[in-house]
């Protein structure tokens, strides 16, 4: 077996040097959900919670509880917006989910979610200086059905102790209604990470891609697969970054999406995906195949594959083509086998390849810039600055056909969002707080390699412990047996 350190520098040389890019692609998935297994065993989870404050001697224990936390009570009763200064309600962001759409393994329970909710809230972090707990609620009826209204009951509960909530793999259609309702109806920032985040980091992404295959966002023909969150939120940001509705066809597991389709039209709770149905594809393609054909560009959050998108249907696509696969774990189709069918520019929503289009590199930077300003909402503007600031990110230190956005080691890149962000914050009229590009930069910048430092800190001297080699040579080797 070949040798594997914790760095995981080069994963495909740790396979068998006979192994093909199938068995290599298969491999690498069965390796990073074995290894996912057994640290999270390892560790118990991936969060904890410690003290900020000093304690310097028993009485302080006076000064942060009873009787001196009176003081604290009683101002924020008087004030309520002093909890966003005398409390860690400013920086605390709530990570929600029902875990009914957990990635693409579909319905985990409740408690199912969490594994990807506490991965959330160490990417918010590590990369965003913002603290964040992970919630995974029961949002069952006394019917027995999932209720979106349970949801929004809970948010609402909840914003009196937290400064912003992160939505998070809530299937359709109860995730369109919660993330309207409480846009509109709470005071603090509510972000549905699937739908906003993915849509914001695919923008990023798209207007690189473009660039790189010498074509515009107004003149090319787009093809979506799949019409959940991700895709309808997409859409709705990419035909206001100025795309032709009439060069875009939309697809779900019955077809296209268009004016004839009266099984949306009637059920009320799908609206997002009607107002694709009226808004595009006038020709009324039905199939993704069909849609395929000449199209410069395809985006695809629908099953995990292998083998949901064929190499034949990218062949079909125009020259220079560009396809993000972005289903997780596995894309629709793997970026070898694209590229082998002809596609310029392929993208996944994973790390282990290029092109990660994934809403890791947009959150954390967004959420840090809507809570330094203390934003009531994170807008659709707030979303296409963020998109920006990625794709001219990415630009500036040089892209190609195979590195299109930035990595999220490219740490940098949070605080130029968060500064962005917050500046469109204050100019859609949000913000509670004015603050200039500069000062936001800065204050994001400094939280951020904080937050870095004070993970690197407890590694350093043993708080965080390091796990084993063995583990991964444990991973390595179920994955190697399997992908034979």
């Amino acid at each position: 077996m070949a040798k594997i350190d914790l760095k995981m520098t080069d994963l495909k040389k740790a396979f068998p040097k006979n192994f093909t890019p199938a068995q290599i692609a298969k491999g690498q998935t069965i390796f990073l959900k074995e290894l996912a297994y057994e640290a999270h065993k390892y560790y118990g989870g991936k969060m904890m919670t410690v003290p900020k404050a000093g304690l310097y001697s028993f009485n302080w224990f006076n000064v942060y509880y009873s009787p001196g936390v009176s003081k604290i009570s009683t101002s924020i009763r008087d004030d309520n917006n002093l909890s966003f200064e005398l409390s860690n309600r400013a920086n605390l962001v709530a990570v929600v989910s029902d875990s009914t759409r957990v990635l693409g393994d579909g319905d985990c329970t409740p408690p199912g979610g969490l594994g990807v909710m506490e991965g959330k809230a160490f990417l918010i972090k590590y990369l965003g200086g913002l603290d964040a707990i992970a919630l995974c609620v029961n949002s069952y009826n006394a019917k027995g059905e999932h209720d979106a209204d349970k949801i929004i009951e809970f948010v609402k509960m909840l914003q009196p102790s937290v400064g912003a909530v992160n939505l998070e793999d809530i299937s359709q259609p109860n995730c369109f209604k919660v993330l309207d309702t409480l846009r509109e109806e709470c005071e603090i920032p509510v972000w549905h990470d699937d739908a906003q985040g993915t849509a914001c980091v695919t923008l990023g992404g798209l207007i690189n891609a473009l660039k790189v295959a010498g074509k515009q966002m107004g003149k090319v023909k787009m093809a979506f697969f799949g019409a959940g969150a991700s895709n309808t939120t997409i859409v709705r940001l990419i035909l206001a970054a100025g795309a032709d509705p009439d060069n875009i066809v939309m697809c779900d597991s019955k077809g296209g999406l268009h004016k004839g389709r009266k099984d949306i039209e009637a059920d009320k709770r799908y609206y997002r995906k009607w107002e694709i149905c009226e808004a595009t594809n006038p020709n009324r393609i039905n199939n993704i195949q069909d849609a395929m054909k000449g199209a410069d560009v395809l985006i695809s959050l629908s099953t995990p594959g292998p083998g949901v998108i064929k190499a034949e249907w990218v062949k079909t696509m125009a020259k220079k083509s560009i396809v993000f696969a972005c289903a997780n774990p596995v894309p629709e189709i793997y970026p070898y086998e694209a590229k082998e069918a002809g596609a310029y520019v392929v993208a996944t929503g994973r790390g282990d390849f290029p092109n990660q289009v994934n809403n890791s590199i947009g959150f954390p930077g967004i959420l840090k810039g809507a809570s330094l300003v203390k934003a009531s909402k994170i807008t659709d503007g707030m979303a296409i600055a963020a998109a920006k600031c990625l794709a001219k990110t990415a630009e500036k230190r040089g892209i190609n056909p195979d590195d299109i956005v930035p990595k999220m080691t490219e740490w940098e890149v949070f605080p130029s969002e968060a500064r962005d962000v917050a500046m469109q914050a204050i100019k859609d009229g949000v913000a509670r707080v004015k603050m200039s590009a500069k000062e936001v930069y800065k204050k994001a910048y400094d939280d951020i390699a904080e937050s870095r430092k004070l993970t690197e800190t407890l590694m350093a001297k043993g708080f965080i412990r390091k796990p084993p080699v063995s583990m991964l040579e444990k991973a390595l080797k179920k994955a190697i047996a399997q992908a034979k």
